[in-house]
């Protein structure tokens, strides 16, 4: 079988960083979850508590995440050869797994609340939690810019954004406790919470799991890919097509292509790797070329790996 190795390589995209984002939304949310667990505590209030353990995790979700940024950014080795992009896909997992286990306990707790009403202190909660929509709205905002390139950033963007919508949920359980003396709207508020971070976690679980497992990217259609690889001049056949992320913001893609004219030169094989980045932002290309159609590679189905 003749072959013909041939790798276009585009720019490498490096991440942005939100090194400053980071440590002042920790630092912010560190600050603000122990105010928030003091005065749950004090005010006797569920969802001031459960709030409190949210933002605790999302504190956590924060250092992963910037921990993962950092790594992402580190050189390639002899052991890692693509670096370490991908622990930003795995702090991503991280993250949705982590706070999905917190909603279990933020769900329980407020279960037993029902059975057993207590007074709530429910100024103390709306003060409380109106310091919390300023905090956690300024965190979301500094990631807002990069929630849509980068799920470990939209994991973190999701995290504050919905914060900040918990908090304003639970300074009209304050008001509405103040006005009528519902009690029981304290632990409903606290489930409300747990729906909300449900509904937020969600979709970065499922990109985050089909990232790791080495899935297309989500946004990136890969019959699209494969069209255009097989419309190029002197294609006639294209196999062994496999597109992947390297990390959470970059792509990487590997395909056979039988050309039997010939070798076509690093010419069509850079532009090749300009178009994939242009038009797909796919940034790392390895493409083989072949050019005796009548030899089968033996990774020509598309089933064999």
């Amino acid at each position: 079988m003749s072959h013909d190795g041939g790798v276009g390589h585009a720019h490498t995209h490096v991440p942005k960083s939100f090194g400053f984002a980071f440590a002042l939304g920790a630092a912010l949310n560190i600050g603000f979850v122990i105010v928030e667990a003091t005065f749950g505590f004090l005010s006797n209030s569920t969802a001031l508590l459960a709030d409190a353990g949210h933002n605790l995790s999302d504190v956590i979700g924060l250092l992963v995440a910037w921990v993962a940024s950092v790594l992402a950014r580190r050189a390639p080795t002899a052991r890692y050869t693509y670096g370490l992009r991908s622990s930003s896909i795995l702090a991503a997992l991280f993250n949705a797994m982590f706070l999905l286990t917190a909603v279990g306990a933020i769900a329980w707790e407020a279960i037993q609340r029902f059975a057993h009403p207590e007074p709530v202190a429910a100024k103390t909660v709306m003060i409380v939690a109106a310091i919390g929509i300023a905090i956690n709205g300024l965190t979301a905002w500094m990631f807002a810019s990069g929630r849509k390139g980068d799920i470990n950033i939209r994991g973190a963007f999701l995290h504050m954004a919905a914060d900040a919508a918990v908090s304003a949920g639970v300074v009209v359980a304050g008001g509405v406790i103040l006005l009528t003396q519902w009690h029981w709207v304290d632990p409903v508020v606290s489930l409300v919470i747990c729906l909300v971070i449900v509904w937020s976690t969600w979709g970065l679980l499922k990109d985050s799991v089909r990232m790791s497992l080495a899935a297309v990217p989500p946004g990136l259609e890969p019959g699209e890919v494969r069209s255009f690889l097989e419309q190029l001049p002197g294609v006639t056949n294209l196999h062994d097509l496999h597109i992947w992320p390297m990390s959470t913001t970059e792509t990487a893609l590997t395909c056979h292509l039988v050309m039997p004219a010939g070798h076509p030169g690093d010419g069509f094989l850079m532009e090749t790797a300009h178009e994939l980045e242009h038009r797909f932002s796919i940034g790392h290309t390895t493409i083989q070329i072949e050019l005796n159609a009548g030899n089968a590679c033996r990774l020509s189905p598309d089933e064999v790996v």
